[in-house]
């Protein structure tokens, strides 16, 4: 399952398309013993790993999906991944964001 450039792919587990390795982030189970998933931006943790797009949309629908569940092989505790997304990802501009004028309006 690999491109011809050579870069493995891996499906993600929210909106189920693949992409190469390097453009999704890796999840795996804790091993403190909590059911908790971690993020592993170094793709070196030991243990079952499962991917997923750093986009929110794909986290979503992953949660939507009970994705998790069926790729630990149980129940998963995600705040890890929530916390992980709250202070990487930025949020986009809503309809209520004000922009700076630029000067050339007025």
């Amino acid at each position: 399952m690999e491109r011809r450039t050579g870069q493995p792919l891996r499906t993600c587990i929210g909106c189920r398309r693949t992409a190469a390795r390097s453009e999704l982030l890796r999840l795996v189970m804790d091993r403190g013993g909590a059911q908790r998933v971690v993020v592993d931006p170094r793709r070196r943790l030991p243990g079952r790993g499962a991917w997923l797009h750093p986009d929110q949309a794909c986290l979503k629908q992953a949660v939507k999906r009970r994705a998790f569940h069926r790729a630990f092989r149980g129940p998963a505790d995600i705040r890890g991944v929530d916390d992980y997304f709250s202070t990487s990802v930025p949020a986009t501009a809503g309809p209520d964001t004000v922009q700076a004028e630029s000067g050339s309006e007025i």
